[in-house]
């Protein structure tokens, strides 16, 4: 199981030294969460903050965009430091062209199924994708409780991704704990996504091993 920490619980007037951090404590993946106030109520960072974490770290930068017209701003992540950029597809008017313009980049493209999406709404593009992200909390906020019937969701991309030969990574973001990490995994997740669970831990090295395993 790869851990990605998010950003969203970092101490955000000290990014760059909780960025090295994560990674000195053993993570995978930097996940940063880009929120735009209008698809989600919450307003977090974008490209410039990016471009900073890059700047700050050896790991691979996944950046989540929780915004509206993805296809606008997908590009532009990419250019400031992104290896992976996932969005939600029910904010888009052009998800095959957002896709297209994160591949042109050589980037890795991912989608996003939102707690209260169906698995439908990325069936026409796992054949295309790098990464499938399933919220088990609704998107736009750190701190929720984990939502387990969500795990479906992650059943049906594994078996989608079984019986069809497709590459993508699962991952899982929302209330990502030590207790629910094996349900995750039994369920088919390769990632999970966890913020509150590593930046609010008495020792988060030892909860990324525990996440780990």
């Amino acid at each position: 199981m790869l851990v990605a920490p998010s950003m969203l619980s970092a101490d955000f007037g000290n990014m760059a030294r909780d960025v090295k951090a994560i990674e000195k404590w053993g993570a995978d993946i930097v996940h940063c969460d880009v929120m735009d106030g209008v698809y989600v109520p919450n307003i977090t960072f974008g490209m410039p903050m990016v471009k900073a974490l890059k700047a700050n770290s050896n790991l691979t930068i996944d950046a989540h965009l929780m915004i509206t017209l993805p296809e606008k701003y997908v590009g532009a992540f990419c250019d400031f430091g992104a290896d992976v950029v996932t969005f939600h597809p029910d904010a888009s008017k052009d998800v095959q062209g957002a896709i297209d313009i994160i591949k042109s980049k050589g980037k890795k493209c991912g989608l996003v199924v939102n707690a209260d999406r169906p698995f439908s709404i990325v069936e026409p593009y796992l054949s295309q994708i790098d990464m499938l992200v399933v919220m088990t909390v609704q998107a736009g906020f750190g701190g929720q409780k984990f939502m387990p019937d969500r795990l479906d969701i992650v059943r049906m991309g594994a078996e989608e991704r079984k019986n069809n030969g497709y590459r993508y990574l699962i991952e899982v973001d929302g209330g990502v704990s030590e207790s629910n990490v094996s349900q995750i995994k039994a369920a088919g997740a390769d990632i999970v996504v966890a913020g509150s669970a590593v930046f609010k831990s008495e020792n988060p090295e030892l909860t990324i091993r525990k996440l780990h395993a």
